[in-house]
């Protein structure tokens, strides 16, 4: 019998796109469980705030500067927080960025490039060095951030939603070449979930982004704390036997 699965002391978490949304709610959530985090995020002077306050509540906590499309700072990530923690548990790949709305016919290389580099190669670029390390150790979890988008098509948006796509065939396929080393592959798909980067879908209309929330099947947006619980779960022993699976937790919207 397993007890108290979401126990993470003496464990060694990473998450990226630490600074904001489910990425700060999952790196709190891994400290508030007994885990030694490390915030990652190109936006330094925010996770560099909030690893201390992590410390200052009690936690183990350091902060890294990383851009996830440039892979020598991701290398540079993995081997910093293994030089801090000696060794790495968890991952969390979070980091992500929303396309700017536009038809695929209208919409330009340069766009495609931008979103592709950071939700998809990004993730293969973390997996990469993390898979690596928790190799060496013979045991870890991933999971990488995907999206609803990762199961239906949004008109508009066509670089989010085939990278997201990717993450899932991605995570997948890790899944299958790693758990014989003892390293489980998942990934989460969150739905509408109260995020700077839902909002931006919208440009920002507070009125389009409640109405959009009104018409999810639980009548809400969701929380981050209530991905970070789902991302702890799929990295705990209590999910011990969940391998490359995309975890859905869209409060209903993909059910009709």
């Amino acid at each position: 019998m397993i007890h108290n699965v979401l126990d993470f002391s003496g464990k060694v978490a990473l998450v990226t796109g630490a600074a904001s949304g489910m990425g700060l709610a999952t790196a709190r959530a891994f400290g508030e469980a007994g885990a030694a985090v490390v915030l990652a995020d190109f936006r330094e002077d925010i996770v560099k705030a909030e690893a201390e306050k992590l410390r200052a509540a009690g936690h183990k906590a350091i902060s890294v500067r990383c851009d996830v499309s440039d892979d020598t700072q991701v290398a540079a990530m993995v081997e910093r927080t293994v030089g801090e923690f000696g060794r790495l548990d968890a991952a969390f790949n979070n980091a992500g960025v929303m396309a700017h709305i536009a038809p695929t016919a209208e919409s330009t290389r340069e766009e495609w490039d931008r979103v592709i580099g950071i939700n998809l190669r990004g993730v293969w670029s973390c997996m990469k060095y993390e898979l690596q390390q928790m190799q060496r150790q013979g045991s870890g979890a991933i999971v990488n951030n995907a999206s609803v988008g990762a199961l239906t098509g949004n008109p508009g948006i066509g670089s989010y939603i085939a990278s997201k796509h990717g993450v899932v065939g991605l995570t997948r396929t890790a899944a299958l070449e790693y758990i014989k080393h003892g390293i489980r592959v998942n990934a989460v798909n969150p739905g509408l979930i109260d995020t700077q980067v839902a909002r931006d879908v919208v440009s920002g209309d507070e009125q389009a982004y409640n109405e959009i929330a009104k018409n999810v099947p639980i009548a809400r947006a969701g929380r981050p704390e209530e991905i970070a619980a789902a991302v702890l779960w799929l990295c705990s022993p209590g999910a011990s036997y969940v391998v490359g699976h995309a975890l859905t937790a869209d409060g209903g919207m993909t059910v009709v």
